[in-house]
């Protein structure tokens, strides 16, 4: 089992001169992303940061690591600070750049950070809760132009030209942390603790993909780095974890990682000039979000796209109408639906048949299964009810300090760990799931049991709809009922019974809207994921949308 400076080291061995980030006009091969991330190690361990107490001493919710903010656009510093704090053994965390002060500060006081690397055009932000956050000693900032609010702050580029580009020599291990935090929609973020070797194998390319078994030397490593190479596309931002790892995933198969232009928001015709001039092979993105905007910019017939081949889709739900679109505008690209969560990696691929008659259903990863009710024993294919959907083995030990949500979400059980991420599944005949959602989104109404995400494609079926997200409500007659917040092509008319008609094509009718709220947009994440607690605002309100600084659209 490997450490990930182990395996970035051994890919610059075999494909040093290969470009490995272009990040707009600025390209940087494997060997010098190396050379950079080694003397970033170097100068953080000359501050002191570091490794002060190995895993083996620690309860799985305890870091013996220093902790590195990284609080950045996508760029190739993102990616310099992670594997520049791997090889020091501190561990890098993402940090949201839409949080306002105090969720900023409650993050950083949660993770107990010491040092951030931050752009200076966020430290405004950071100077006026710096206060607050007492562990945070050391500021590293990067000049993207404006004035400086930090004083003492270390300018990036300053720090690594007077650093040493050796390799630091350390005694690295798999147990090492790599932490991710939870994007706080159902919730206060937390951090989740995977060990190096633990997520390698599960998200980041430590199986082949020929036959999904662990690679188990640094020879076939270098091996699959050395065959080709193509030219991959990351667009979501590196904070979550689909843009993150979709970008280590391409270091680590040796491919080159483009980020567009356009880093402070989605700029759909930004990101198709990039495929264009890079040639871009494969493109991530999360959900409706990403796609719809996308497929608008296809339709305009401006740009040569004849080297995509493949749209890899994970974060959020992709709708089958959106699927349609892309295939139909781009027939020679493929579609790759990936399910997971920062809790369980990579769980399982979509399985949909041409007429949509498959929604909601996964081929399963390798190490998933379905837990009972109680969490107490594993599910056989055609059971009744529903269940859990866990990963086991390759998952994380547990929630960075905090040790009651460690123990609830990540069990054992016969003898070996499960992660139980809150997602209800159903397990059917050849290794299929059926995802129903997550259980806190479940809407309990007259005693069913309604599961958001099968409202929401039901309702996106009709072809005025552009994107809709499902809540629940306070009903004095059903206890909770179904409401919808829906947002139309541009020209579209329809009305709600029409909106309802569709649906009833699809669900059960007991599942249908009992209100639905037609509004200009429908808000989401940075990420593509759904802002739920905009739209409650927005149910609350009785369809009025809140603005877009108003606490319900933070994540």
């Amino acid at each position: 089992m490997f450490h990930l400076p182990q395996i970035l080291d051994c890919i610059t061995a075999a494909v040093p001169e290969r470009t490995a980030i272009v990040c707009r006009d600025k390209r940087w091969t494997f060997a010098e992303f190396t050379s950079r991330s080694n003397c970033l190690a170097n100068a953080l361990l000359d501050l002191g940061l570091g490794c002060h107490t190995e895993r083996s001493n620690l309860q799985n919710w305890e870091s013996g690591q220093d902790l590195l903010a990284v609080y950045l656009h996508n760029s190739n510093e993102y990616l310099e600070a992670m594997f520049g704090a791997f090889k020091a053994r501190l561990a890098p965390f993402n940090v949201n750049y839409r949080y306002v002060e105090e969720e900023l500060a409650y993050l950083l006081n949660d993770a107990q950070a010491r040092v951030i690397v931050y752009q200076r055009s966020f430290g405004e932000k950071l100077a006026a809760i710096r206060n607050q956050v007492p562990s945070l000693t050391h500021f590293i900032e990067i000049d993207d132009g404006g004035p400086s609010f930090i004083e003492g702050a270390i300018d990036y580029e300053s720090l690594i030209a007077a650093s040493s580009p050796s390799s630091p020599d350390l005694p690295y291990s798999p147990d090492d942390l790599y932490i991710l935090y939870t994007g706080g929609t159902t919730g206060q973020p937390k951090g989740v603790l995977w060990r190096q070797g633990d997520i390698w194998i599960s998200v980041l390319g430590g199986r082949r993909l020929i036959d999904r078994g662990i690679i188990e030397s640094l020879d076939e490593v270098a091996a699959i780095a050395s065959e080709g190479t193509m030219p991959v596309l990351p667009a979501p931002p590196f904070m979550h974890a689909a843009g993150q790892w979709n970008a280590i995933m391409g270091l680590f198969a040796g491919n080159t990682v483009v980020i567009q232009g356009r880093v402070d928001q989605l700029d759909p015709v930004d990101i198709l000039d990039t495929i264009e001039r890079e040639k871009i092979v494969m493109i991530s993105i999360v959900g409706d979000a990403f796609a719809l905007p996308l497929i608008e910019g296809i339709k305009a017939g401006r740009h040569n796209l004849n080297s995509l081949r493949f749209f890899l889709n994970s974060g959020a739900h992709l709708s089958t109408k959106s699927k349609h679109a892309l295939l139909k505008l781009l027939p020679k690209t493929r579609i790759l639906d990936f399910l997971g969560s920062s809790e369980g990696g990579n769980q399982g691929q979509h399985v949909e048949d041409i007429d949509g008659s498959l929604p909601g259903t996964f081929r399963m990863s390798p190490g998933n299964a379905v837990l009972n009710e109680n969490r107490t024993g594993l599910l056989e294919p055609g059971h009744d009810g529903t269940g859990w959907w866990a990963r086991r083995r390759y998952v994380p030990i547990g929630y960075l300090n905090d040790e009651a949500a460690t123990k609830k979400t990540f069990l054992e059980l016969e003898g070996e760990r499960f992660a139980i991420a809150g997602d209800r599944a159903e397990l059917l005949p050849g290794g299929l799931v059926r995802l129903l959602g997550r259980n806190s989104l479940v809407i309990n109404s007259g005693g069913e049991k309604i599961f958001v995400e099968e409202v929401e494609e039901a309702i996106k079926n009709h072809s005025a709809v552009k994107d809709v997200l499902v809540v629940g409500r306070e009903s004095a007659r059903w206890g909770r009922e179904v409401t919808a917040v829906v947002s139309l092509h541009p020209e579209a008319t329809v009305d709600a019974n029409d909106l309802l008609g569709e649906g009833a094509r699809h669900i059960a009718r007991y599942k249908l809207p009992k209100a639905i709220f037609i509004v200009p947009e429908v808000m989401r994440h940075a990420n593509g994921k759904p802002d739920y607690k905009w739209a409650k605002a927005v149910v609350a309100a009785g369809g009025t949308m809140p603005t877009p600084d108003t606490p319900h659209h933070q994540e």
